[in-house]
């Protein structure tokens, strides 16, 4: 596989099933519906690309949702699914490493190197 600069290269890394190794990690945070109100969710794993994050209300595929993690302003992502009360997001942009590695820091994440 070639290896891809996420930063210059975003349609390829998001053409990529699960493109980034994910970190594990429990990221208080807030999730907005397209129109709908911000509640209170806890992300649960997050890459450069997208993260997966509790979330009650059903979203449907292709749905429009924004992200506010600690410190960052509000982030566009695309639902790519929802099950069980769990939700896994792909950013419209990605997250910086600077950003995802101070994230990891911070709340003390585990790196998931397979991407799994």
């Amino acid at each position: 596989m070639p290896t891809i600069n996420w930063q210059q290269d975003y349609e390829a890394a998001a053409s990529d099933d699960r493109c980034a190794p994910r970190s594990r990690m429990v990221i208080p945070a807030k999730l907005r519906r397209n129109g709908a109100r911000a509640a209170q969710t806890l992300v649960l794993d997050l890459s450069l690309a997208g993260f997966s994050a509790l979330a009650s209300v059903r979203s449907a595929q292709g749905s429009k949702v924004f992200l506010t993690l600690p410190g960052l302003e509000p982030r566009e992502a695309e639902v790519v699914w929802w099950h069980a009360g769990l939700v896994g997001c792909a950013f419209a942009n990605l997250l910086t490493q600077r950003e995802h590695d101070a994230l990891l820091l911070r709340y003390g994440g585990e790196a998931d190197g397979d991407g799994r």
